[in-house]
Formats: C-alpha cells, structure tokens, sequence
C-alpha cells in the first residue's frame, strides 16, 4: 500500500462541448479575514481516501475520487491522507491504519470496499464515512448497516443510454452497424453502464429503423463479455480483441485501467475503431488515447466526494444517500473533441431530446443494477 499526505494536486479540466455535462461544486472556500484582521485558526480536520485495486493512476473512478479529495482540501487548508490498495487483500489494514492516523472523515472508493467499509464504520462510530457505488447495505434491508456512512451513488444507466445512441449512430453512419463493450468485473458498477449502453442502441434503431447491432452483452440474460479483472493485462487484452474481431467499430470498456487494453487491441490491429470512456472524460484524463476517444460516459465521483468531504469538514455531514442522475449533472456525456465535426447530422439534438425526455420521465431509462 502507499500512503501519503502530500497534495498531488492531480488536475484535470473538463472539456466544453455540446454534450459536456459540467457539476457545478457546491462548497466555497473559507473566507480569509480583511486588512488587519487575525489569520483564521487552522482547521482541525483529516480527509481521508482509500482507492480500490484500480489505483489512484486509473484514469477514471479512483482518479477521479482523488480528484475531488484534493480540491476540498485545498481549498480547507488541511492536508488528506490518501492511501492506494493494490489488491483486495489491503482493504480492511488500509482502513484500519487511516483509523490509527486520524482520520476524520474516510472515503472508500468502490464497491468492493463495501464489506471492510461496513465493518471499520461500525468501529468507529466517531468518524464520517462515505462510500463510492455501494448502498453500504449488506443485509438488504434498505438501510446503511451503519449510521455514519454516506452512500455516494449514480445512475449511470441513463448517461450510458444517451453513449449507446450516440455509438449506434456513429456505427450507422460509417456502415458498419455493430458495437461491442467488455466489462472488468460483473457487479453493478459496470453491469449498469453496460445496460444502459444496449437499451440505448435499441433506441436508435427503433427511431431510425436501423438494424445496428450489439456484442458483448445481453441485458436480458446478463450475461456478456469480461476481463474478470481492472487491470491493463494480456487477459483484457484478448477480451476486448475477441469483441473487435466480430466487427465493431465502437468499443466500451467499463472498468477503469482496462481501456489501455482496448487502445492496446486497436492500435496493434490497426483498426479505425474507437473507444468509449468511462468515469471520467477520458480523453482529457489520458490524452495519450484522445485520438481514439469518440466521447466518454462520465460520473462525476470528483463532485459527489468535494462535497461530502467539506460536508464533513463544516460539521453538517449528511449521510442521506446521494444519488447522481442527468438531471442533478451528475452524470452525463463528455464532449465529442476532434470527432464533433464528424458527427452524424442532428445528432445533438437528439441526444438533447433524449436526455429532456429522461429527466422528465417521458422516456423510462433504468437497470436491474439502478440504485
């Protein structure tokens, strides 16, 4: 594991575009005193990050989170400890040393965590948490199983329904009329943007009388194509070559490092084929991949812990569950970068009528993997 208290200060500006859904951050900085007046006290107060096995150089949901770590505290004045698990197997020492280091307010990073999360909250009832893409609900009873965490949530379903019309569209109008995603690993985190991505294609063509069809997963079974992991390794590499070679032309990897992997595919392949981010504007985050990025499905995880830790940090943390949907902006699509101009005629539009029909709930857009 590592760990550290020095703000990496990992920036990362949202590109504007038609299609750039941007969530404004509630919280403001602490006003400094006017000429002559005191220093303000420092802010007794330690923000704390644990990431899942992704780690913090992911790209995506583990970035993303660490993203919003740091601007809360910088703009607090206080100093985060951050600590990176490399396997599932730090998660419960992890959190047991951000406990002996003082930490005020904990954030786990995923789903996995859930189980360790339940366990070190119930431990420490003194000390705020939240958790990324988990009910922290183990038993289903419709409650935390412990009062001090914050479920941070989102319903990604919806932006990866307006991704999957898009992918269509773009398929369509190149002629080659099939896409493909691969999922790391199957828990709802991923399944959700997978569901969404298919019943969005379905759209497409039941709008447009089009026939594009889907590889790699099938809603109504469940069932589909994984690495079985969120590593960039030779197995995501041959999960995500084994959906290209049926012929798509617009690949969604869900699963943070695992788009290094599809990139790896297309480029030894020399496929005019593009990817689909996840997460975060993924063409912003890794502009090494930015020119085979037709747009990205983003959560915006930044915003949801920038506000739960100055939450924390004010003294009115509220654990009532935040759930992030198209209509709050916190979820939606990136912008289309260097592909804008290619797009298919109308296509904004449509996508603007989609998602107004989405949040007004003419259109009912959901998943089995819905929070």
């Amino acid at each position: 594991m590592t760990i550290s208290r020095t703000k990496k200060l990992v920036g990362a500006a949202a590109a504007a575009a038609t299609f750039a859904l941007v969530l404004a951050g509630c919280g403001a900085a602490p006003e400094t005193g006017g000429e002559g007046s005191e220093a303000p006290e420092a802010l007794d107060f330690v923000p704390c990050l644990v990431s899942d096995d992704g780690g913090f150089n992911d790209k995506s949901f583990n970035q993303s989170a660490l993203e919003g770590m740091e601007r809360a505290a910088e703009e607090l004045g206080v100093t985060p400890i951050e600590v990176e698990s490399r396997s599932a197997n730090d998660y419960a020492s992890n959190l047991e040393n951000l406990v002996a280091e003082g930490c005020d307010f904990i954030v786990a990073v995923g789903f996995k965590l859930s189980a360790d999360t339940i366990a070190s909250a119930t431990a420490n009832p003194d000390i705020d948490y939240a958790i990324i893409d988990d009910w922290a609900d183990a038993d289903f009873d419709g409650t935390t199983d412990a009062p001090n965490i914050k479920p941070l949530m989102f319903d990604t379903v919806q932006a990866a329904y307006l991704g999957g019309y898009a992918a269509a569209a773009w398929s369509a109008e190149a002629g080659v009329n099939k896409v493909g995603t691969v999922g790391g690993i199957k828990i709802p985190p991923v399944t959700i943007f997978m569901d969404g991505f298919v019943d969005g294609v379905g759209k497409y063509n039941e709008d447009k009388g089009a026939s594009v069809g889907t590889v790699g997963w099938d809603v109504a079974t469940q069932e589909g194509s994984f690495t079985n992991n969120f590593e960039a390794n030779d197995d995501s590499k041959q999960a995500m070559q084994g959906v290209l070679d049926q012929g798509v032309d617009v690949l969604l990897p869900v699963g943070g490092p695992i788009y290094q992997s599809a990139a790896a595919a297309i480029t030894e392949a020399s496929s005019s084929s593009l990817l689909i981010g996840v997460d975060s504007d993924l063409a912003v985050a890794d502009p090494s991949v930015a020119d085979l990025v037709l747009f990205s499905i983003m959560k915006r995880i930044d915003v949801a812990v920038y506000e739960a830790t100055t939450q924390a940090a004010g003294g009115d943390f509220d654990v009532t569950p935040y759930v992030g949907t198209l209509e709050n902006e916190g979820v939606g699509l990136s912008g289309f970068g260097s592909f804008e101009s290619q797009l298919p005629a109308g296509l904004t539009d449509e996508l603007a009528t989609l998602q107004e029909q989405i949040i007004s709930g003419e259109l009912e857009v959901t998943s089995p993997s819905s929070p």
